[in-house]
């Protein structure tokens, strides 16, 4: 896809705070770490639009993006051993689950998982909650480039297994590289670009 502007739109921790539900959305969720950050700003070309950080935990409130003046992405704060208070970690649950459960603009949801561990209990509960909530899920496998093409074969083969997923469901990804760009991009385009918008329907 060409993109022609992507900006920065605004922060948000509860509904009220969200941009008005007037484009379609996608979601990128995952462990702090994963990679969420560099996924984003290497598939809209650009090198500082999302802020990364070797320190997890970076992402801790809803960050909307507009893209091309057509679409969201939205960058949801990593989960899992970010080192802020349990406090403040207990506070990300409710938030992801309040606006994954009530935006009717969202149309999918980057679920990223890095190629070389194995889906553990967050992970499988989240991916489970999005099934329950019919929400499509993209699997990304993010730091492709860390394993070989043979291990790469051999670990996202595993991870399919556990989740339950075909092999056209699931993206090997690296930021480095840029394997998987195109592959993701198509899957996100036939989201964004689907006629079964809540808003136009009322």
């Amino acid at each position: 896809m060409k993109i022609t502007s992507a900006t920065f739109e605004t922060s948000a921790v509860r509904p009220s705070q969200y941009p008005p539900a007037t484009m379609p959305e996608i979601a990128f969720a995952g462990r702090s770490n994963v990679g969420k950050s560099s996924l984003i700003n290497t598939l809209l070309n650009r090198r500082r639009l999302v802020k990364t950080s070797s320190t997890p935990g970076k992402t801790r409130l809803i960050n909307f993006f507009a893209i091309n003046n057509a679409f969201y992405f939205v960058d949801l704060p990593g989960y899992g051993y970010a080192k802020v208070s349990m406090e403040e970690r207990k506070k990300w649950g409710p938030m992801i689950e309040a606006y994954l459960s009530s935006r009717p603009t969202l149309r999918g949801v980057a679920l990223l998982q890095d190629i070389r561990r194995m889906p553990g209990t967050e992970e499988v509960e989240l991916f489970e909650f999005l099934a329950d909530m019919r929400l499509p899920i993209l699997v990304v496998l993010t730091k492709a480039d860390k394993l070989s093409k043979n291990k790469q074969a051999v670990q996202g083969r595993l991870i399919r297994q556990q989740l339950h997923l075909k092999e056209n469901e699931v993206v090997l990804f690296s930021a480095k590289n840029r394997q998987g760009v195109d592959a993701l991009w198509d899957m996100i385009q036939i989201l964004v670009c689907a006629e079964s918008m809540d808003n136009k329907e009322s």
